[in-house]
């Protein structure tokens, strides 16, 4: 007869951490940081901050860079920071946080990839920039599927 110890123990499956949260939050504020500048760019009209990279300023100067006069990035930066207040509260776990940074980030990754349409397709310049929003914007949505209910 075996005892309780010779019952082989099924490991317990955790869900990820919140610590994803406090992470996709870091990721945030890089993005923040990254269409500040942009948007600050566009607003001082300094296309220098792009260097040598014609793209840059060819994107920067396009129609597409503003909506009814505010600079594209702005919305970006909004976006941003909005994303890193929820993470933040989803850290916290407050439970309505998940979703809304969930429905945010589907569409920040929305538009991400009509940017990048925007730049291969009909500006035919690309911005490094804006392609690292983009970069940061999929990170964070690949993040948000491992992210747990707080």
């Amino acid at each position: 007869m075996g005892t309780k110890d010779s019952i082989p123990q099924i490991p317990e499956i955790r869900p990820p951490s919140v610590a994803l949260y406090w992470i996709i939050a870091l990721l945030t504020l890089v993005g923040l940081a990254d269409a500040t500048f942009l948007t600050v760019a566009h607003l001082t009209g300094d296309d220098a901050v792009c260097g040598s990279t014609a793209g840059c300023s060819t994107v920067l100067g396009s129609v597409y860079a503003s909506f009814k006069g505010i600079p594209t990035a702005g919305f970006g930066a909004v976006a941003y920071f909005t994303a890193f207040s929820l993470a933040v509260l989803a850290a916290f776990r407050y439970g309505f946080a998940r979703g809304l940074l969930l429905l945010l980030v589907g569409l920040m990754l929305l538009a991400s990839l009509y940017f990048l349409y925007l730049q291969a397709f009909v500006i035919h310049a690309f911005c490094p920039f804006c392609l690292g929003s983009a970069a940061i914007t999929f990170l964070i949505a690949g993040l948000m599927l491992f992210a747990p209910q707080p």
